[in-house]
């Protein structure tokens, strides 16, 4: 992301004092600079007007992103990290941001209530194979005309790629950035498959940009 719209969108997470933890203004700043992440997700929700779950949501940064990028899109974010949908939370409502929640859930033994559009953005990764599954098909089924779903997410293959993005995911567990460590990479086709058999045209492509990681973008809605 350019380095003026970072610094705008990054601003709103610098703590309210000069003394306070910066420590989040500094990770989101640096994660919108670096990581493709955002400008991907951003092109595919762009033109759509249906509310947006964002499961997994962490510190709500995609909700911030929308807003500058203009989009309104009600926003509805969930994740299983307390202190994260608090900061996010309160982040949110010092900078007026409107149409836009955040809960407590924990993915891998609850699913949120929606219908629209779904982001899950670096989360496949950290549930069991399972508890993929049934995200999977519940996203699936809130996906109706007009929405998309929009999946970034590390595959399973033995590539150098690969291996480095297995490294880093453990070490955000190490340092406490993520609750849990990866449990299961997902498959490509059986992710096309699923999805697909769910009435959902796919495309998926690589969303590598300038870092070392086996990120893959996937955006599907209701064929």
């Amino acid at each position: 992301m350019a380095a003026d719209d970072a610094r705008s969108i990054a601003r709103a997470f610098a703590p309210a004092r000069p003394w306070g933890n910066r420590w989040d203004y500094y990770y989101t700043l640096s994660k919108l600079r670096s990581d493709p992440l955002y400008p991907g997700v951003l092109a595919a929700l762009r033109g759509t007007r249906a509310p947006v779950l964002d499961m997994g949501c962490g510190l709500g940064l995609l909700a911030h992103a929308l807003r500058h990028d203009g989009q309104a899109q009600p926003y509805y974010g969930v994740d299983n990290d307390a202190a994260k949908i608090r900061r996010g939370n309160a982040v949110a409502g010092r900078s007026g941001l409107a149409a836009v929640r955040f809960e407590r859930m924990d993915l891998a033994t609850t699913l949120p209530r929606h219908r629209g559009s779904v982001a899950i953005l670096d989360v496949l990764q950290y549930l069991p194979a399972s508890a993929q599954q049934a995200l999977l098909q519940a996203a699936a089924g809130m996906v109706d005309d007009g929405s998309r779903l929009v999946m970034r997410m590390s595959l399973a293959d033995q590539t150098r790629r690969g291996r480095i993005s297995r490294l880093g995911d453990r070490a955000a567990n190490l340092i406490g950035w993520m609750q849990f460590r990866p449990r299961h990479y997902p498959d490509a086709d059986q992710l096309r498959a699923q999805l697909e058999q769910a009435g959902l045209k796919v495309n998926l492509a690589p969303l590598y940009g300038r870092t070392p990681f086996n990120n893959w973008l996937l955006v599907a809605e209701r064929s």
